[in-house]
């Protein structure tokens, strides 16, 4: 049992800002599957008095529909996404946060918020003693926040923990976070509490069941369509959410079907797909980046890709560089990554149809 709000209203029943209460209903919307995760932060919950549950999974893999149906279906769960615009600094957090707890639990003795909440989140650490005090055996206060990977970490202290979240928690009181795969050591995080991270890389089949019932709830039961667009699909629910549309409106015409692949990229498809460019060019490629850039997207060595990758030693023998520089390329994108191996990392980009678009761009 979670803790139950005291404001609220038929419309905004969790007290959420009106950016994110449309945000909650856009990403949950048509939600299907992901059981196992929604078993595993259960269980989490029930073996742990606190603690940090973290989802990891590339972009598109359903990070944020996820974290989106977990709070339509734990209405008391405080939710925030660092992905709407001007809500990926500290401040903007720490007071949105303190701001939906103490409005929605009717703490007045906390109200209005002090001048200099964010400065080492001392405010937030007290609200969530204060909380703590107050909750029963059986209830729980739990901060869900989407999308930590695009928190700007140059607004706060070096050091600090991302969004200034609390390296200790009081009992009761957890924080259900999104990112995108990182580096473990650069993290952003020191934790002294109990934590887990669930990579949704790490459950294949789990992925492919929960794709193909999103396609069978948005397409007529055709056993091939369903096997052709979940192998394209590469377990890839942004993918699915632009190219779903656009199918519905030909099917079930199988020469259109195969138009539809070879056409130019889908508008959203392309946006996002920028979006993940501007972000890997940062101020400009370095040599270095570009050789790495057109290794991973070259289609003449796809067959890597099938193998699992490419390991960052091989790429620095074939663009004639320093295997450490590799490395720190790689790095900076891991998030854009898909990696397997074990004692030796192989790489590859999270999708083939990014890689396409990619290999385009250079």
């Amino acid at each position: 049992m979670n803790y139950s709000p005291k404001n609220s209203n038929s419309t905004n029943p969790r007290g959420h800002p009106p950016e994110f209460q449309q945000v909650i209903g856009e990403k949950s919307v048509d939600f299907v599957g992901r059981e196992f995760v929604f078993t595993a932060i259960h269980e989490f919950l029930h073996r742990y008095n606190r603690g940090y549950f973290t989802i990891v999974g590339a972009p598109g893999s359903g990070k944020s529909a996820i974290i989106a149906k977990y709070v339509t279906e734990n209405p008391q769960v405080f939710y925030y996404n660092a992905q709407v615009e001007g809500k990926n600094q500290a401040d903007e957090f720490i007071r949105d946060v303190c701001t939906q707890i103490v409005e929605t639990l009717d703490l007045q003795s906390l109200h209005p918020l002090p001048d200099n909440p964010i400065e080492g989140s001392w405010f937030l650490s007290l609200l969530l003693q204060k909380m703590s005090d107050r909750l029963e055996p059986n209830q729980r206060l739990i901060i869900a926040i989407d999308a930590l990977h695009t928190v700007n970490a140059n607004c706060q202290s070096p050091g600090s923990n991302l969004f200034y979240l609390p390296r200790y928690l009081p009992d009761r009181v957890y924080f259900l976070l999104t990112r995108r795969p990182f580096v473990r050591d650069k993290s952003g995080l020191l934790i002294e509490t109990p934590s887990q991270t669930l990579d949704l890389g790490e459950y294949p089949e789990q992925n492919r069941e929960d794709v193909q019932a999103c396609i069978q709830r948005n397409l007529i039961n055709e056993p091939e369509f369903i096997a052709r667009l979940t192998e394209a699909s590469e377990n890839n629910f942004m993918y699915l959410s632009q190219i779903l549309p656009a199918i519905a409106n030909f099917y079930p015409s199988l020469q259109l079907f195969e138009m539809l692949f070879t056409s130019p990229l889908l508008p959203g498809l392309e946006a996002y797909y920028q979006s993940h460019w501007q972000k890997m060019k940062g101020e400009g490629l370095s040599g270095v980046s570009l050789g790495v850039l057109r290794v991973l997207v070259d289609p003449a060595l796809a067959s890597w890709k099938n193998g699992g990758g490419i390991s960052a030693e091989a790429i620095a023998q074939l663009i004639h560089e320093d295997e450490y520089q590799v490395e720190e390329v790689l790095e900076n994108w891991l998030e854009f990554l898909q990696t397997d191996g074990i004692g030796e990392t192989f790489y590859s980009l999270y999708h083939s149809s990014f890689s396409h678009w990619l290999s385009q761009q250079i």
